[in-house]
């Protein structure tokens, strides 16, 4: 059986992330497997809709009908509703870069982002996904995730910076840390320059995201900073268990 119309469809909205976010016709013919001429048409009836976007260079980026839909996610409504006045609190006793995600698959989801005053190089956007193994944030989703999605991770752990940890035994340890001492870390990971520290987000018993933030060098401030994601992820853990109206999942 072919594609249908509909999975096509999806191959080109599925063609944008977070380091394409403009595209050619020619770029999403080629990114969605599809012919250049069925990429031209679909690509107008999404445009009509809304779900696309021409720039006046003549490049396509997502529209704000997706935009709008997006909205409605639980995980990014519910979730983001619940930590906002603790992330604002964290954001302003730190001013580092704080992140808020969740697992998506095989990747963390970065559902929202504080920027901070110092300057770190910071890779992550809201809606952005990037690999587990190489976050603080992803560390800690890793590190509760079940056994077969630890399984997979850990037979593609690929090299990003000279300081990303790609040996199995070794980053199985540091998850076994996670669950022991209650946070991750990373140095230099994911860009080189920037140290992140997370801990985990419970709606009771359930590990449902992680809190983590970015800082030019946690040597000085460890002990500060997990004690402030602590205190953090507490406060978003008891507002989405005590508010059932909150959909986070």
């Amino acid at each position: 059986m072919g594609a249908t119309v509909t999975s096509r469809a999806l191959a080109i909205l599925g063609a944008f992330d977070g380091e394409h976010r403009s595209l050619s016709l020619t770029e999403l013919a080629r990114r969605a497997g599809l012919p250049l001429a069925t990429a031209h048409r679909l690509v107008g009836e999404l445009q009509r809709w809304g779900a696309l976007a021409r720039e006046p260079n003549g490049d396509y980026v997502i529209g704000r009908r997706i935009w709008q839909l997006g909205l409605l996610a639980p995980v990014q409504s519910g979730l983001r509703q619940a930590a906002s006045p603790f992330l604002h609190d964290l954001y302003g006793t730190t001013l580092a870069t704080v992140h808020l995600a969740v697992r998506d698959g095989l990747q963390v989801l970065y559902v929202e982002r504080l920027a901070g005053h110092v300057s770190v190089p910071v890779v992550s956007r809201v809606g952005s996904r990037l690999p587990m193994h190489a976050t603080g944030v992803g560390k800690v989703l890793l590190a509760y995730a079940p056994e077969e999605v630890r399984m997979e991770v850990l037979q593609n752990l690929t090299r990003i910076t000279a300081y990303t940890v790609t040996q199995p035994a070794r980053l199985l340890e540091q998850l076994r840390r996670v669950r022991a001492e209650g946070y991750s870390t990373t140095g230099e990971e994911m860009s080189l320059g920037a140290c992140s520290v997370a801990v985990p987000v419970r709606s009771g018993d359930t590990v449902v995201a992680a809190l983590g933030m970015v800082v030019p060098d946690l040597r000085r401030q460890l002990p500060r900073l997990v004690s402030a994601l602590q205190v953090a992820a507490h406060g978003i853990g008891r507002t989405l268990t005590g508010d059932p109206s909150i959909q986070w999942k």
